[in-house]
């Protein structure tokens, strides 16, 4: 049976849970300890987890929940690589702040998001300032509430009276992480009971649960940059290797030579790793 560690704060567990993302292999399109992007480097993971701490703390603390994902964004930023971790600490600040009320359950999370203001709405736009990041076109009833828009969004923002909610809810029919916010963190939950059920070194756990969740649903951010049929096409693939790592070393570099990225996988696989690290799974 785990326990969780006293001396290990869920700010730690959150760094501790980019860090041991980043260091699984193989993830399938994804940067890992043994491969890089041209542009996008093993090294960029790491110093953007390390950047991202001061607003993982502030989600520990009683900052509000969109300042401190701007912060944690800012300080993650501050790399050359570019956007490393906003998905993952999309999640990890609402799991973190959740985790420090003592309530670390679907319960827990919800609560938290449908606590979520205006002026958390604000911060997360503010957060599309530090990076580029790779979203789909907005409705057309919402093109004035377009991430994309940053900042000069937030008018809009607070005309209409959106919240942080609100906003992942107007999202949550074509981003995963979204999705994630509106169902009590659902499959994250799910893969972090599967992560402790499991055996072996953490990294490898991460691994296979990647592969489990890249082949249960279609990735977000592959969608967005190779449209939904090759998503689902990628799937299938993943389906196809599940549970078997050797296989995908394969399967790692044919997406990487294509270019696909299951980014949104990786997020969630960062904030599995974070409630199964709460929950006791140790390193």
């Amino acid at each position: 049976m785990t326990h969780p560690r006293p001396d290990m704060t869920p700010t730690d567990h959150a760094e501790l849970a980019l860090l041991l993302e980043v260091a699984s292999t193989p993830k399938p399109g994804n940067v890992d300890r043994t491969r890089d992007h041209d542009d996008l480097r093993f090294e960029h993971f790491l110093a953007g987890a390390v950047g991202s701490r001061p607003g993982l703390a502030a989600a520990e603390s009683d900052v509000a929940i969109g300042d401190a994902f701007d912060r944690a964004v800012d300080g993650m930023s501050h790399q050359e690589g570019g956007n490393t971790q906003f998905g993952c600490l999309l999640l990890l600040v609402p799991l973190v702040r959740t985790a420090a009320r003592g309530d670390l359950s679907p319960e827990g999370v919800t609560s938290v998001v449908e606590s979520t203001t205006v002026d958390d709405a604000a911060g997360f736009y503010r957060a599309f300032e530090h990076v580029d990041v790779a979203v789909d076109d907005p409705p057309a009833e919402a093109d004035a509430l377009d991430v994309r828009r940053g900042a000069d969004a937030i008018p809009a923002l607070r005309e209409q009276g959106v919240t942080l909610a609100d906003v992942m809810h107007l999202s949550a029919d074509r981003d995963g992480n979204a999705r994630e916010w509106t169902t009590g963190f659902e499959r994250t939950f799910a893969a972090a009971e599967r992560i402790a059920a499991d055996e072996g070194p953490i990294t490898d756990r991460l691994a296979r649960i990647f592969l489990d969740l890249l082949a249960e649903r279609p990735d977000t951010l592959v969608a967005v940059d190779h449209g939904m049929e090759r998503a689902r096409e990628v799937s299938r693939q993943a389906e196809a290797v599940r549970g078997d790592l050797a296989a995908a070393e394969d399967l790692a570099e044919k997406f990487h030579e294509a270019g696909i990225n299951p980014g949104t996988t990786a997020d969630l696989t960062a904030a599995a790793a974070f409630i199964a690290l709460e929950r006791g799974v140790r390193v």
